[in-house]
């Protein structure tokens, strides 16, 4: 008999951890390596334990659990999501899709299967970018995508380091670069998400398959202008940067709806306009952009466009910019076999489902990069996420957790149907 998943012990699961980092005006705040995320990777790791996993913490945090197959020496399949959040966001970005594997991995357990392939699961630290401007830090440590010791000298908005928030959540800084796994050492990496956005919604679908995963190129811009009393400044005298930015703000709205077609888009979601008082015109304005798509020839003729808007706005308004890439990373396609498998269960479920993008990044496009990758999504109401309103129905998580469940069974193979069938 295949294993289903038990929903009373999955709401129990999102009810312990909801209590973690909530506010009084509702939503949670569980930054990357505050107190808030240690509990709940605590309290996790804590469960994993109880379902007989050998539970072990690597150098930046990522906690990980492990349960051995018939062949223990075969890449274990893994599946996880991150615990932590945006200021004042919801409860179930993350959360959800780590709830959703503690849940397969406990219907496998109770079932008494083992699986061909080891099984683990892995509850990411840092996803968000909210605390120190880079996001997926947890993930991109374990692809070995990134060198961490180029990014110990961030700052968050207190002025603590990146250094200092890694050495206080108990981090080895020193073992850092060692945390990496190696492309193969996992067969396959598999992560449950909640949309984030109303396609699944609107079109009545109850699973999405996600084919790519698009990519974020950020910016903090600097314009300056010059500083003078609104008063006694004549318009034709003036070095607004603030008049400035707000060109630059539509023309980044221009050429993100230019290449809406190619599923491109261009945000500016950032600003910070000094000295910042009634009588003075603005003299120097940050601004944070966004790009994201999953065609890379769409995603450069974004950024084309909006640097030549940049130097034509400062060189007509007699201002100066500096642009500082925060990154630029690439369009990920996720592995057709794996999203064949989750498409294979789908039918055997007789779920309603769609192929398609991500606009927002995930970790999984990190373990795209060393082991084949799907990434499942499933309905959050009305589309809201990072805001205390967003909500995903526990039948919904409950139903994505059954398609994880019997995904990794086809993945990693079971004492019950044998062989791998995916």
């Amino acid at each position: 008999m295949v294993p289903v998943i038990d929903r009373g012990a999955l709401t129990q699961d999102l009810k312990d951890l909801a209590p973690i980092g909530a506010l009084p005006e509702g939503g949670v705040t569980r930054l990357a390596f505050s107190p808030q995320e240690a509990e709940l990777h605590r309290i996790v790791g804590s469960k994993l334990r109880e379902l007989g996993g050998e539970v072990r913490r690597d150098a930046v945090g990522n906690l990980i659990a492990r349960w051995p197959g018939q062949d223990d020496s075969l890449p274990p399949v893994a599946c996880g999501s991150h615990l932590d959040s945006v200021p004042q966001g919801g409860r179930f970005d993350g959360v959800a899709g780590v709830v959703a594997a503690l849940a397969a991995i406990r219907a496998i357990r109770e079932r008494g299967i083992v699986t061909r392939h080891p099984l683990e699961v892995i509850a990411f630290v840092s996803e968000e970018s909210s605390r120190f401007g880079v996001a997926t830090l947890g993930s991109k440590i374990m692809a070995g995508l990134i060198d961490p010791e180029q990014y110990l000298d961030l700052k968050d908005a207190a002025g603590i380091t990146l250094r200092e928030a890694l050495e206080s959540s108990g981090a080895d800084l020193a073992a850092l670069k060692g945390a990496a796994r190696r492309p193969g050492e996992l067969k396959a990496f598999l992560e449950l998400h909640i949309e984030q956005g109303r396609v699944l919604e609107e079109r009545g679908k109850k699973i999405g398959i996600v084919t790519a995963i698009a990519a974020p190129t950020r910016w903090q811009i600097t314009i300056e202008g010059r500083a003078d009393h609104s008063g006694a400044t004549p318009m034709g005298l003036r070095r607004d940067a603030l008049a400035a930015a707000a060109e630059l703000i539509l023309a980044v709205e221009q050429w993100g709806r230019q290449e809406a077609a190619h599923q491109s888009v261009a945000t500016v979601g950032v600003l910070t306009v000094e000295p910042g008082a009634m009588n003075v015109i603005p003299g120097r304005v940050k601004l944070g952009v966004d790009i994201r798509g999953i065609a890379a020839d769409s995603i450069q003729r974004v950024v084309e466009g909006i640097s030549r808007a940049l130097k034509e706005i400062c060189q007509r308004r007699e201002v100066s910019a500096q642009v500082q890439e925060l990154s630029a990373e690439k369009p990920v396609p996720l592995n057709p076999s794996v999203t064949g498998c989750i498409e294979a269960v789908c039918r055997e479920l007789s779920l309603p489902y769609l192929f398609m993008p991500s606009g927002a990044g995930h970790d999984a496009m990190n373990m795209a990069r060393i082991a084949p990758t799907g990434l499942i999504f499933i309905p959050c109401e009305g589309g809201i996420s990072h805001n205390p309103r967003e909500k995903a129905a526990v039948q919904d998580i409950a139903l994505g957790a059954e398609v994880l469940l019997r995904t990794l069974l086809r993945l990693a193979g079971d004492n019950w149907g044998g062989e791998e069938q995916c």
